[in-house]
């Protein structure tokens, strides 16, 4: 499965994309993540449905100093087109 997502609210220095990161690769799920200048995060996960599912449940509430106020989530199919999750800048 892949996943495509969107997080708004306070989202950016706050450690969302280094706690996602390591969730991720806990999980064993590729892609990457990156703040937007909007103020909101990006996130591309691929895997198991499953994982994709636990880490999307993650993303909702985000690390411990973030206020999610919103996930926009679009779904298609796997295409293994990453071989680890990254942080990208």
């Amino acid at each position: 499965m892949r996943a495509y997502l969107r997080i708004y609210g306070l989202v950016q220095g706050v450690f969302f994309r280094s706690s996602m990161r390591d969730i991720a690769l806990d999980l064993g799920v590729t892609g990457w993540v990156r703040n937007l200048p909007d103020g909101s995060v990006e996130a591309v996960i691929e895997g198991d449905p499953k994982k994709v599912e636990e880490l999307i449940k993650w993303a909702r509430r985000g690390p411990p100093a973030a206020i999610v106020e919103k996930v926009e989530v679009r779904y298609s199919e796997c295409i293994k087109e990453y071989k680890t999750f990254k942080i990208r800048y």
